[in-house]
């Protein structure tokens, strides 16, 4: 049965990842989600509208976390980066001797 519509669906894969360079990620990942809980919801009992919606929801909302976890893993890499200019910075300031008690 999925042979039957393996041409529709890798259609309609080759159309989504390819408007994905189109839209946002967001709206990307509800293009996908859409595309997989169509197909899905219509191999399960021709409810393909209702997975459709379902895969857009889920798809955007997995599509969210991503892009949250990516701009969090850039600012964590940023602040390492910047530690790290401060501390070389304090350890090879020129002219400038220890401190000594008298």
């Amino acid at each position: 049965m999925i042979a039957r519509y393996s041409k529709t669906i890798s259609t309609a894969l080759v159309a989504v990842l390819a408007s994905g360079a189109l839209v946002s990620g967001a709206q990307a990942g509800c293009l996908t989600g859409a595309v997989v809980g169509g197909v899905a919801g219509h191999m399960a009992g021709k409810h393909g509208l209702a997975g459709a919606a379902a895969g857009c929801v889920v798809g955007h909302e997995l599509a969210v976390r991503k892009k949250k976890q990516i701009a969090a893993q850039k600012a964590a890499a940023k602040q390492a980066k910047l530690q790290a200019q401060q501390q070389q910075q304090t350890q090879q300031l020129p002219g400038q001797q220890p401190a000594t008690s008298h």
